[in-house]
């Protein structure tokens, strides 16, 4: 009899949170800008022997999403270029710019809530260019891999909405020094955002 009392509550509650409208309806846009902060996972592989690590950066992001259904968004993720520093223990350093636009589906929860959460799954690519190294020269080749999405947006008006969410994306790219393959760098970041949305 309690488990089903607690249930009963718990249902409840989620159909109270749940609104007859719809987040976002079909052919709605949106569009965003704010910060993301690349945080590549603390083991990123072995390069030219050595154990690697690579560095966190933050830079401004933009986004558009388009509403194909109630809900559901195709969202594209742009940013200016990030950089990192690779550190290869007992080996030396390199840096390199990458660009990771992802695409992604994402679907937004209907709430009578002014908070609005929603998950996504996509594809990331992240092109990397401007690699520099005192080892000499390095090359790190382009990468393709899955991104899921989660966060929340807080209306703040009609149209806009503060949006908190984290990313997390597989980013992996082989590695070349003076053009002999070297290894593998894992980046296989979290990313985290804040960016403020305004919807059309």
């Amino acid at each position: 009899m309690k488990r089903t009392t607690t249930a009963m509550v718990l249902a409840t509650a989620i159909v109270s949170l749940a609104g007859p409208l719809a987040a976002q309806s079909q052919g709605d846009w949106t569009v965003g800008i704010g910060v993301g902060y690349v945080d590549p996972k603390s083991d990123n592989g072995t390069l030219a022997g050595g154990a690697t690590t690579i560095d966190s950066d933050a830079r401004p992001t933009f986004t558009a999403e388009y509403f194909v259904r109630d809900n559901w968004g195709i969202e594209l993720l742009a940013a200016t270029p990030f950089e990192h520093t690779a550190t290869i223990a007992g080996v030396g350093q390199a840096t390199t710019k990458h660009l990771p636009p992802t695409l992604s589906l994402n679907y937004h929860i209907p709430t009578n809530s002014k908070w609005k959460p929603f998950v996504g799954l996509g594809l990331n690519y992240t092109t990397f260019f401007e690699e520099s190294s005192a080892l000499g020269n390095v090359e790190m080749r382009d990468s393709w891999g899955v991104a899921a999405n989660i966060g929340v947006d807080y209306a703040i008006s009609d149209a806009g909405s503060l949006r908190f969410n984290v990313r997390w994306m597989d980013i992996d790219t082989d590695t070349y020094l003076n053009g002999a393959y070297i290894g593998t760098a894992e980046i296989d970041p979290v990313v985290v955002g804040v960016s403020y949305v305004h919807r059309f």
